[in-house]
């Protein structure tokens, strides 16, 4: 029971500090977000909402330059500011930011925004442990691998979890008579409109998969679809 110690402070510290960082999430959502209102995004969520037979999708715009698209805790859906701008600019299309709704919508009902509580529990836990037993092999570095084990481990995690939205996504856009074009020209600009061309993180840490493996992927769903005669 003493050895398992370590590990349940760690899961129960995890478990604290999700809750903590969703009850700040909200708040801060609260504070800095308000209803989408374009007419041409609210026609395109509509055709979703029949699609899932729900009255109507609600859209947040949140406050922040950055470009992103998210899934809050609670299941609401957001999309920048800064994303929303470039909509505007007419760097985006309609149909483009639809398709970041229809991933955000992926994650709400594939769950997972409350698996990720699970995940980060789980992750503080591997990360304790093989701090403490690295630590005794290779001191000084053993905890610093341990943490870099557990990074790579949640990073592994949340690529799958982008390919089942996407999957997701794909699949509502089709049945919505809108196609997954615009997902997969999205994807091609994606790394223009956050800044990332010529560096950022390595693909194999990033937290997304690399642009090409994801419209592979999404072809790949749309050869067995063509074979079926519908999205799975």
């Amino acid at each position: 029971m003493l050895k398992l110690t370590p590990i349940l402070l760690a899961v129960g510290y995890g478990l604290v500090m999700y809750l903590f960082s969703s009850w700040r999430t909200k708040r801060e959502l609260d504070a800095r977000s308000s209803e989408l209102a374009d007419r041409s995004l609210i026609a395109l969520t509509d055709k979703f909402a029949k699609v899932l037979d729900v009255d109507r999708i609600r859209v947040n715009v949140y406050e922040v330059d950055a470009v992103n698209g998210l899934a809050a805790p609670d299941g609401r859906i957001f999309i920048t500011r800064g994303f929303y701008d470039r909509y505007r600019a007419g760097e985006v299309t309609a149909e483009e930011i639809a398709s970041v709704i229809a991933h955000e919508l992926g994650h709400v009902a594939l769950g997972h925004t409350r698996r990720r509580m699970i995940d980060f529990s789980g992750q503080n836990a591997v990360r304790a442990v093989l701090a403490g037993v690295l630590g005794r092999i290779i001191p000084g570095i053993g905890p610093w691998i341990g943490g870099m084990v557990a990074s790579l481990l949640a990073a592994r995690l949340s690529r799958q979890d982008e390919y089942e939205a996407d999957a997701y996504a794909s699949a509502l856009l089709v049945s919505a008579g809108i196609g997954t074009g615009p997902q997969k020209t999205l994807f091609e600009k994606l790394e223009g409109l956050v800044g990332l061309k010529g560096g950022g993180a390595p693909a194999w840490l990033m937290s997304h998969p690399k642009t090409a493996e994801r419209i592979s992927a999404i072809e790949a769903l749309e050869a067995r679809w063509q074979d079926s005669g519908q999205p799975e």
